[in-house]
This record gives C-alpha cells, sequence and structure tokens, in this order.
C-alpha cells in the first residue's frame, strides 16, 4: 500500500510591505532595548550610567521647583506672548507690544509654547529649559561616544551635568540653555558632515547656529571659527568641494539667522513694536551694537550701544574667569582641559588628515579657546552665566582628553607620558583646593568637599605613579576613579547648593558669595549685577545694591491675571504710592500694590496700564497686574522707546492714562516728557509720582 505524502504548505509570499514591517519591528524592539542596554559593543555598566548622569541632571535642575522666580524680564514677555500672538512673534515685553526684550525671541517662543499648552506658571517656563538642559548632557554624550568611546563619553557627560554655573542658569528663565543646546546640534551636524563629507548634515549645521543666533544673537557665533576650520581642515572630501560645501552652508547660516531680523526690519515702525536695547529701533542695530561688538568693546566702542558697559564678573582681562567671582562657576577643570587638549593634539599629530579623533579634538578645543577669550576680554556687559556656553567644551575635553592621557599613560614607553595625566590631575586639584579655600568658611559642605578633593587628589596621583611603574594595572583603574572624585567634588558642592536654594533670575549664580560683581566700568544705576555676595544664586543685586524684581506667579484660569509679588528695588513700598530709586525715567520706580489696584480699577478701557520708566518696572508690574505696562526706556531707562509725540498720540486715542514720573528726569527727551506731563496731567493724590492724562490734556 502506498502512502501518499501530505501536500506540502505553501511557500507563504513575502512582499516587500512584510519584509519592511519585519524590519520596522525588529529595528523598533532593537531600539527599545538599547533605550536601557545601550549598543551591543558597549560594556553593561555604560547605559546604566548614562542613565543615571541624565537623572543626576534632571534632578539638579528641577529640584525644589516652587523656589525658582525665573528672571521676571523673560516671564513678563512670555506671559505678554500667551495674551498676543503679535507679542508672541515680536518677543514684546507687554501684550500691547509697545517694546520688545533685548534679545531675539526664540527662547521665549520654546517657553511661551509650554505656557500655551500647559497654562502660565514656574514649571511650564521651566519645563522646557530642564529638558533641554539635560539634552544637552545626551548631546555631549552622544557626540564624545563617537569617536572616544563610551567611557570618555560618561565622564563628560558627568562634567557638564555638574558644571555649577550650568546648573545654576538651567533653573532659571534666561535663554542660556536654549543656546547650549542649539549650539550643540550644530556640533552634532558638523561632525557628522566632517565624517561624510557630505554637504546636507553642513546645512543642517548652519540652520541650527542659525537659530541660536536667533536665541542670543552674536553669541551664537563665537563658535563658527572652530566649525569652518574643523570642516575645511578634517572633512573627507576634496578641498574644492569642502569650499563649496562650507559656501552652501553659510549660506544656511545667514538664511537661518536673518529671517527674523528682516521681517521685522521690513514692518514700518508704526505697525511693530520699538526694538529694546537698539539705538535707532532696528533689529540689525541690536546684532552689532548692544548684543554684538558693544558687549565685547564696550560702550565706548563706535558700535557700542547704550547702557553696554557693566560687567558683573570682575574686570576685563585673561585671569578673569579665575577671580574670585568666577572661579567657582566654571574654571574648576580649566587647567585639567587646557592640558588634555594640547598632549590630545600631540599624541594626534601624524594621524591622516581626515583622523576623526583629531578633528572632534580641534572642535571641542575650539569651542573652549574661543569661549574664554571672547568672555575674558570682553569690555562690555558681562554676566557670570554667560560662559555655560563654554561648560560643553571643557566637559568633552576633559573625558576625551582625559581618557586619551590615560590610554597614553599606561601605554606609551616614553617617560615623558608618565608624567603627563599625573601632573594635569595634580594642577587640576590644587586649583580646585584654591577654590573651596576661598569659601571655607561658607559652610560644611565646602569644608567636607575641600578635604576630599585633597585626600583623592593625592591618593589618585600617588596611586598612578605608583601603578605605572609596578605594572599594577588594577591600582591604576582605582587611582584613575579617585581622580574623577577629586576632579568632580568642588563643582558638585557648588552644583548642589544651586539645585537646593531657588535662583534669582537677574544674575544667577552657585554656591557661596566670594566677592563684588562690579568690574571696571560700573554705572550707577546699571542694568542689573550682584552686590557684595554675588557669588549666591540668592542674592543678586542691581548694580546700585538694590533687589531685582523676583516675581512668583502664575495665571489664574478665570481672568489671566498674574498673581505674586513683584520687588522691583531694595526698598519697600508704603502701602499708597510709589518709591523711587534713580529717579525719571532713566531710575527704576517701585509701584505699591495699592496703586496697582487703583490703576486696574480705573483703567477705563486703556490698553495699557501705565507707563513706567524701565523694563524692571514694568515687568513687575505686568506680572502683578496682568495688564500691559509701557516700558518708556527699556532695561537701563536710556532707550528713546517713546517720544513727546508718541505719548500725546497714545493719550488721545485713548490708549494710555496713566504714566508714573520721578522728579530726576535724565536726557532731553526725557526732561521734556517729564515737564510736559507736570504740566498737562493731574496728579493722583496718596499715588506719589502718577499723574492721569485723558485726551482733553493734549492741546
Amino acid at each position: 500500500m502506498t502512502t501518499l505524502a501530505p501536500p506540502p504548505a505553501p511557500v507563504r509570499q513575502e512582499g516587500p510591505h512584510h519584509r519592511a514591517k519585519q524590519a520596522f519591528d525588529g529595528g523598533l524592539a532593537s531600539r527599545a532595548r538599547q533605550l536601557l542596554t545601550g549598543a551591543p559593543e558597549d560594556p553593561r555598566w555604560a547605559r546604566p550610567a548614562l542613565l543615571a548622569i541624565l537623572a543626576l541632571a534632571t534632578a539638579l535642575y528641577a529640584w525644589n521647583l516652587s523656589s525658582i522666580t525665573g528672571n521676571t524680564f523673560y516671564n513678563a514677555a512670555v506671559y505678554s506672548g500667551t495674551r498676543s500672538w503679535k507679542a508672541f512673534f515680536f518677543g514684546a515685553l507687554d501684550a500691547g507690544s509697545f517694546i520688545t526684550v533685548d534679545k531675539p525671541p526664540f527662547a521665549l517662543w520654546v517657553m511661551g509654547l509650554s505656557a500655551r499648552a500647559f497654562g502660565y506658571g514656574t514649571w511650564q517656563l521651566l519645563l522646557p529649559m530642564i529638558a533641554l538642559g539635560t539634552g544637552s548632557v545626551a548631546l555631549v554624550h552622544r557626540l564624545v561616544k563617537r569617536d572616544f568611546g563610551p567611557a570618555a563619553a560618561t565622564l563628560s557627560a558627568l562634567v557638564l551635568a555638574l558644571t555649577p554655573i550650568t546648573v545654576a542658569i538651567t533653573r532659571d528663565t534666561n535663554p542660556d540653555p536654549v543656546l547650549v543646546f542649539l549650539m550643540l546640534l550644530g556640533a552634532a551636524a558638523l561632525l557628522k558632515a566632517v565624517r561624510s563629507g557630505r554637504l546636507v548634515p553642513l546645512v543642517w549645521s548652519g540652520v541650527a547656529i542659525g537659530f541660536a543666533f536667533n536665541t542670543k544673537m552674536m553669541q551664537a557665533y563665537v563658535v563658527l571659527p572652530a566649525f569652518f576650520l574643523v570642516y575645511l581642515w578634517a572633512a573627507n572630501a576634496s578641498l574644492g568641494k569642502r569650499l563649496c560645501n562650507l559656501a552652501a552652508g553659510t549660506a544656511a547660516l545667514i538664511v537661518s539667522s536673518a529671517w527674523w531680523m528682516v521681517v521685522v526690519d521690513l514692518i514700518p515702525v508704526s505697525s511693530r513694536p520699538y526694538i529694546g536695547g537698539s539705538t535707532d529701533n532696528t533689529v540689525w542695530d541690536l546684532v552689532i551694537g548692544y548684543n554684538g561688538f558693544g558687549r565685547v568693546f564696550g560702550a565706548t566702542s563706535s558700535v557700542g550701544s547704550q547702557g553696554n558697559s557693566a560687567s558683573f564678573g570682575g574686570d576685563a582681562g585673561l585671569y578673569r574667569m579665575f577671580n574670585d567671582i568666577m572661579g567657582g562657576q566654571i574654571s574648576w577643570l580649566i587647567p585639567f582641559a587646557a592640558i588634555a587638549l594640547t598632549a590630545g593634539l600631540v599624541l594626534r599629530g601624524r594621524a591622516p588628515r581626515t583622523d576623526a579623533k583629531r578633528a572632534a579634538l580641534m572642535l571641542w578645543g575650539g569651542w573652549f579657546v574661543l569661549h574664554y577669550l571672547t568672555f575674558a576680554l570682553a569690555e562690555g556687559t558681562f554676566h557670570p552665566y554667560y560662559v555655560t556656553a563654554m561648560a560643553p567644551g571643557i566637559a568633552a575635553l576633559a573625558g576625551a582628553g582625559g581618557v586619551t592621557l590615560y590610554g597614553a599613560f599606561r601605554e606609551r614607553a616614553a617617560a615623558k607620558w608618565s608624567w603627563v595625566l599625573p601632573t594635569a590631575i595634580a594642577v587640576s586639584t590644587g586649583w580646585a583646593v584654591v577654590l573651596l579655600e576661598r569659601v571655607s568658611g561658607s559652610g560644611t559642605l565646602y569644608t567636607v568637599a575641600e578635604a576630599v578633593v585633597a585626600v583623592a587628589g593625592v591618593a589618585s596621583v600617588i596611586g598612578l605613579l605608583v601603578a605605572r611603574f609596578t605594572k599594577r594595572q588594577r591600582l591604576m583603574g582605582v587611582a584613575a576613579l579617585a581622580a574623577v572624585v577629586a576632579l568632580l567634588a568642588g563643582p558638585a558642592a557648588y552644583s548642589a547648593s544651586a539645585a537646593t536654594s531657588g535662583t534669582n533670575g537677574t544674575n544667577p549664580t552657585a554656591g557661596p558669595g566670594t566677592g563684588g560683581g562690579m568690574g571696571k566700568g560700573q554705572r550707577p544705576g546699571g542694568t542689573g549685577g550682584p552686590s557684595s555676595s554675588s557669588g549666591n544664586s540668592n542674592s543678586s543685586t542691581n548694580g546700585d545694591g538694590s533687589t531685582p524684581g523676583n516675581t512668583e506667579s502664575v495665571a489664574t484660569e478665570s481672568s489671566g491675571t498674574v498673581s505674586g509679588t513683584a520687588e522691583a528695588g531694595s526698598a519697600e513700598s508704603d502701602a499708597s504710592g510709589t518709591n523711587s530709586d534713580g529717579g525719571g525715567m532713566g531710575g527704576e520706580t517701585q509701584i505699591s500694590s495699592a496703586t496697582v489696584t487703583y490703576l486696574k480699577e480705573n483703567q477705563d478701557g486703556a490698553t495699557w496700564l501705565v507707563a513706567v520708566a524701565t523694563d524692571q518696572t514694568a515687568s513687575s508690574l505686568i506680572l502683578e497686574s496682568g495688564e500691559p505696562v509701557i516700558s518708556m526706556g527699556g532695561w537701563s531707562g536710556s532707550d528713546d522707546a517713546m517720544t513727546l509725540a508718541g505719548l500725546k498720540s497714545l493719550v488721545k486715542t485713548g490708549k494710555l492714562h496713566y504714566i508714573v514720573i520721578s522728579d530726576s528726569g535724565r536726557g532731553s527727551a526725557n526732561s521734556e516728557i517729564s515737564t510736559w506731563v507736570k504740566a498737562n496731567g493731574t496728579a493722583v493724590s496718596d499715588h506719589s509720582g502718577l499723574y492721569r492724562l485723558d485726551a482733553s490734556d493734549v492741546g
């Protein structure tokens, strides 16, 4: 009997859609696993270490969130942008769009979209800052890992997460965390373009830096010389193609940088707000003046802008990053980074032109050196938190350079390499002891940190040398870990201080106070800076010693008004009037809560609640009242935003009824306005300096 075998199962025809689905499912599952385990070639500790560092960074940036007030100036602009799309686009301080802040609006857009999505409040504004700060740590890890491996990447990410000034500024509503993240995106695209020689990544690099320009203008361009040099030298393409690609990338940079400026400057001045910080009501003047060459050369420069001469980080000079104010914020690993950069470039000296490690060292070295020189030598307005932009360069050099030096220390037979790594550790730990000794009386935290640095530093140097000459590899590894502890104990103490205390948004810093904040160029009634205790993130003051506005505020769902405190000066307002500090339109005037209540009750349909002298006063009033307020003189009171003719027009059309005038005006235009208001307006009793104006008062 013949047994017939069952017919073979039909072969399933796998078409392209089925194969694509398999690839997608497998790829998605693989990527999901790698989020927790890392790439297959990575050591098992690498991904958990990265996740722990990201969690640490997030905790430092978000800890005690309710104590953070942020920068009242930018808070008010974000709030105004939630009330008006016109104010949102221009970055206006007030919802009536009378005057803009003195920066381009991209960071305000980021915070504003969060506030529009989740409602206006502290955590809504800080959510994107915390996310971008943590994202910057992840980006540095990814960029360093690509060329130097997971150990270098882990160390770099940890250094950036524990950089004190980075912790302080990320817990704030200043635009710098947005700037740093965009610059790192530009660096990531640039390194990809260098490795591949392709044009598209270079174009994206230009676009990223262009958006960074629309965050803090010319500060975004500090890294450009390094970007151009690295691509021109190391890109994997012929010289002709490199030059053509650079031209195309530069075109993308120009377009992405200039589009907002061109659009705004083409709009008639009658249809847009005054450009705060400019001398001629154009964004271009703001670019080359107040936010450009004026920052570098100061107000005495022909291209400098008014009010651009105050330094809150000490006198300009190569030592600035190491002085009593700046040292604890950024300088901990500068000696190590400088030694690592030099040694790393020497070690890669005979590598091919397209060597990826040398290209990365050139990029991070250029990032560090260019920022160092720019910030150290800047004669214009300088705040300590600017140097957070230098932190990625230091972090990458510490990780990549440190691992490079460690490898040379272990493997090189030449005696000179036996001393480079121990010397770098000894110099940096010695400097950390000096920094901590400066604040030795400021608390147990810093005393303990100083002891840890000293003990771990000595143990590391001795352990490395003993291990090197006795060939004990395990001892060498333990000594390297001790070096990490020695190098990071000081920054960790400062960062913990920044994370556990409230942050003042005018001049946020980390750690205890170590010195006065004003260098040469201090002007009475300056634009804001630290006092003798300026190092503390809770103690920033204006240049005249008064405390800037700290406004903890939330928008009420029912009325859209903002509740909270608005302290624009050092003296408490009396219950029924205003206090003047500096006087006129050039000084800062404090408006009492009673006056705010009176103004709201008698606004009579006007667009603006009141006109005041400066942005500081206006921003506090906007947040307290929830209504648009005119800043007539910009940040320092020296902007020509309000003219007598403009004031008369606003009064005649019923858009403004109240103006605050003090007894000591400054400048011809300010004096003219003050004289006219006093002659034609009606002084409001019990509210000193407040005048009522109606259409009938305009001749």
